[in-house]
């Protein structure tokens, strides 16, 4: 006597099942308990790992030790072209277009000084004097870009991005001859040209790195005379950095959110 069609399907289904289910027992990630033995094995081999980062960690503590890079001096130009591959090109006197730069420098700093100086200026807004380098930033793209021949804007990441923050403040291209310089613009109090304080910082950052052409490097210290919000900018300083030396500050940081971490950070 032959099956009836619903015992052949309910069969079907179950071999099915069957088949299924020995599939999914051959393929399935194995677990297995943990013995003390294993859990012995993880948290020692969790420990080592620990410790032989601690070790890393030391040598390469003892090895900037070494180096006594405080005392160090390192040219910019050699500092530039190792981490961003391009050449800090020397200011020449005897280049038309290097001193015809200087030129126009001069020109519209006398303009840009006198009216950032003004009792409506908007540099009388600020606190802070480092506020007050925008504006000097920005007078001096719109007047060197409004020049026949030049182009100025904020220089670009490695990506093609404008980016305000960083080394150089801005970048300008003489383009019949496709020269291109950065400057960077400077707030010093007039009594502080020969402090000893820390005013010039470059930080080669791969990703966020603003300097993509071989260029002249030049620094505007703008000075002023110190009366906070009321501040008269008093004369101009354009510093060629292709000779320039700087030290290096080798040292260990904690922010706040380190020392005072939230009683759930503690937990974690």
């Amino acid at each position: 006597m032959k099956p009836s069609p619903v015992r052949r399907a309910i069969g079907i289904v179950l071999l099915a099942g069957l088949i299924g289910f020995f599939i999914w027992n051959l393929t399935r990630p194995r677990s297995f308990p943990q013995t003390p033995r294993m859990t012995e094995g993880k948290q020692a081999a969790g420990i080592r790992a620990l410790r032989e980062s601690a070790e890393r960690d030391a040598r390469l503590v003892k090895q900037l030790i070494e180096e006594d890079l405080g005392k160090r001096r390192f040219h910019f130009s050699t500092v530039l072209k190792a981490s961003s591959g391009k050449q800090v090109i020397k200011l020449d006197p005897d280049d038309p277009v290097h001193t015809l730069l200087l030129e126009r420098l001069d020109h519209h700093l006398a303009t840009i000084t006198a009216t950032l100086s003004k009792d409506d200026s908007p540099a009388r807004s600020h606190r802070r004097i480092n506020e007050v380098s925008r504006h000097f930033e920005d007078a001096l793209i719109t007047a060197l870009d409004a020049e026949d021949d030049w182009e100025a804007g904020i220089p670009a990441t490695r990506e093609g991005k404008a980016q305000r923050s960083g080394y150089p403040d801005i970048r300008v291209v003489h383009q019949p001859s496709s020269k291109v310089f950065y400057l960077d613009p400077k707030l010093v109090e007039e009594t502080s040209w020969d402090s000893s304080f820390r005013s010039f910082y470059f930080e080669p950052k791969t990703e966020s790195l603003k300097v993509n052409d071989h260029a002249v490097h030049l620094l505007v210290g703008i000075g002023h005379d110190g009366n906070s919000g009321e501040w008269k900018f008093t004369e101009w300083k354009v510093v060629d950095l292709a000779s320039l030396q700087l030290r290096l500050k080798p040292e260990f940081q904690a922010s706040n959110a380190d020392l005072y971490p939230s009683e759930s950070e503690e937990a974690e």
